[in-house]
């Protein structure tokens, strides 16, 4: 049997080693429903190139999964995405995508194990699907942050129209975000950090 085209396994480029300041690692989760740009979001702001598990989607899907607005999509996440970004140079986030589709969130308790917060990912042509997403992070005590992603063609409402029909707390933040654009998912990123901060001063 020829192997001579498998890959070496070697350790991780210069690239993947994490930088020599780091003294803290943090994991974050990036949740949402089916099709709201999580594997977007973790590739535009990863200083790596993200771990993604997408598949091709087919009819197994037809009358189970919810694709209104994503007709075009032609592939889905079924485990998760992994991606890295250093906040500072001592502040480095672990990022994990969750999978979007109903039928494998029983995946995300796995992946909510040891998660500092997370970022929920909302769509406005399917706020509905955020309600369980929402309720899910609330029953499971995990902090988190709202961003509204920017679709072109998504209905347009104020932060206090989408904050009253997502039921949140006053003090839970809400961005507009565009998830192709690394600086946008950056700056959710430090909303979340900035909001985990507050929780943790008021502790004390």
């Amino acid at each position: 049997m020829d192997f001579k085209s498998s890959d070496t396994i070697t350790g991780p480029s210069q690239e993947e080693a994490l930088p020599h300041t780091a003294t803290a690692a943090v994991k974050i989760v990036i949740v949402g429903g089916f099709g709201v740009g999580k594997t977007t979001m973790v590739g535009s702001v990863s200083e790596i190139r993200p771990l993604t598990t997408e598949e091709t989607m087919t009819q197994a899907g037809i009358g189970v999964d919810d694709n209104y607005g994503s007709e075009s999509k032609t592939a889905t996440t079924v485990a998760m995405d992994f991606g890295r970004i250093s906040l500072s140079e001592e502040l480095v986030l672990y990022l994990f995508g969750t999978p979007g589709q109903e039928r494998f969130w029983f995946l995300w308790n796995g992946l909510f194990e040891g998660a500092l917060g997370a970022v929920v990912l909302i769509d406005t042509r399917r706020l509905e699907v955020s309600f369980d997403v929402i309720g899910r992070l609330e029953e499971r005590g995990v902090p988190f942050v709202v961003a509204v992603n920017d679709f072109p063609d998504a209905p347009h409402h104020s932060m206090d129209t989408l904050r009253r029909a997502l039921d949140l707390d006053e003090v839970v933040p809400m961005v507009k975000c565009d998830a192709r654009q690394r600086a946008s998912s950056r700056d959710t990123l430090l909303t979340l950090m900035r909001y985990l901060h507050s929780l943790t001063v008021a502790r004390v």
